[in-house]
């Protein structure tokens, strides 16, 4: 199967498998915008076109947020797709505290891959919490995800500077429309000047 098909393959699948899936911002947009955000990322920022890397970016959420199983994954897609998966793959069945614990602990052994893909992910999430938030998430409580996504990723450094600068900038520009945000919602004229 040449390139381009086999990300196609990925894309088909996985858009079978989020489809009835929205992402939590206001918009909610489908979900499946999110696993080709990530993969287009690694393209364009990371400079990365290998194949697997790509279609297991694509389907980095299927174990966790579907049915899919990776025996599943590896049927369709190989043993070396389904393996990255299984390293980016939380195991829903431990709460919540425990699996942000595990992530920042395991990030430092993930392979390079399965940290570019760690890395890309974030980027995203980062920005959608910055710019899209789930409803109900309070200030604080998007400034902790950013805080907890700089410790997941400081395991994961040393594997590609182009993305590693992409997640600072995007860290960086997150925390700096929180911080106006909470201070116009802070300022009593109510941002007037």
């Amino acid at each position: 199967m040449n390139a381009v098909a086999g990300i196609l393959k990925a894309l088909r699948f996985a858009a079978a498998k989020h489809r009835d899936h929205r992402r939590k911002g206001p918009g909610a947009s489908p979900y499946i915008n999110h696993p080709i955000e990530v993969a287009e990322l690694l393209v364009r920022k990371g400079g990365l076109f290998e194949v697997e890397l790509l279609q297991a970016a694509i389907l980095h959420d299927t174990i966790e947020d579907t049915d899919t199983t990776a025996e599943e994954l590896e049927n369709e897609f190989g043993p070396a797709v389904r393996s990255l998966i299984e390293e980016v793959t939380d195991d829903k069945r431990l709460p919540k505290q425990e699996r942000k614990r595990l992530q920042i602990e395991h990030a430092p052994g993930l392979s390079r891959r399965a940290k570019q893909i760690e890395l890309a992910d974030k980027i995203c999430n980062i920005r959608d919490v910055a710019h899209a938030p789930p409803a109900g998430w309070s200030l604080e409580r998007r400034a902790e995800y950013i805080t907890w996504s700089r410790n997941v990723i400081a395991g994961c450094r040393g594997v590609n500077p182009s993305l590693e600068r992409e997640f600072d900038a995007t860290c960086a520009a997150a925390e700096t429309e929180l911080r106006a945000r909470k201070n116009a919602s802070s300022d009593p004229t109510g941002g007037t000047v």
